[in-house]
């Protein structure tokens, strides 16, 4: 555990990535790991700057834009399971795509010049776990540009609430139509017929900006194979212990 400005406890485990971390090597992170707030549109880094940090989500969901000359498009969405800053990680000078928050929750936060040190000293731990969740964000993009020009939006839709359904660890969590219409990539006016349309058939309930899954089982049938594909790259890079993994497999309808 760990604690922001606020006396707010932060549990460095919410974190896949730390969490697989050996314990000592663990605690070695915690001194460089500063708990911050995520908030709804704060942007982590932008395309052509320099990163200054990397991000571990504790909770929450942030996206990775690329910013065409329309619209800004959704290639990728980062939670619990991940770090945000992979160009940090893979060497790069600086990044070609911007990353935002768009659904706002915790996370814990290093200077990228120390995160370049540390994983140099951890004697491969970090580099491992972060190669796995490299190869899971190559299957997310994957399927991201298949679906985006294959599946409907309503399976679209679909599967990107079950996603944040899945990081926020909650049926129910704030979402604006504005930035659901930027990660699909439709019309505001597409979404809320999608919206409405989920919402008759019991799946979800929308109101002043707070989408609640109600049938979670319906949701799924509305959902493109493409999230039980990601859901299953991001488990088998880390596996859930215990009951949580009992607890997954079921709520996937294995």
């Amino acid at each position: 555990m760990t604690s922001g400005t606020s006396g707010k406890a932060y549990d460095v485990t919410g974190n896949r990535i730390l969490a697989a971390l050996p314990e000592a090597e663990r605690r070695r992170l915690l001194a460089h790991l500063e708990p911050v707030e995520l908030s709804m549109g704060d942007v982590l880094y932008r395309p052509g700057e320099q990163i200054e940090a990397v991000w571990f989500p504790l909770l929450g969901v942030c996206s990775i834009l690329a910013e065409l000359d329309g619209p800004a498009v959704e290639v990728a969405t980062v939670g619990d399971e991940g770090m945000v800053g992979l160009p940090v990680f893979l060497g790069v000078g600086s990044p070609t795509e911007r990353a935002v928050v768009q659904v706002a929750g915790q996370g814990l936060r290093m200077d990228a010049g120390q995160f370049r040190h540390e994983i140099a000293v951890l004697d491969g731990q970090l580099q491992q776990l972060l190669q796995r969740f490299t190869q899971s964000m190559f299957t997310q993009l994957a399927r991201n540009s298949a679906c985006n020009r294959s599946h409907r939006t309503r399976q679209r839709c679909a599967r990107w609430l079950l996603m944040t359904a899945d990081r926020m660890h909650s049926d129910q969590f704030d979402l604006t139509q504005k930035f659901l219409a930027q990660m699909l990539a439709v019309r505001r006016s597409s979404v809320s017929e999608v919206a409405g349309a989920l919402a008759e058939d019991g799946c979800i309930s929308y109101s002043r900006g707070t989408i609640t899954i109600l049938s979670r089982a319906g949701l799924e049938s509305s959902a493109c194979s493409c999230y039980r594909v990601i859901r299953e790259a991001i488990d088998v890079a880390f596996p859930p212990a215990g009951d949580a993994a009992e607890d997954d497999r079921q709520g996937m309808g294995s």
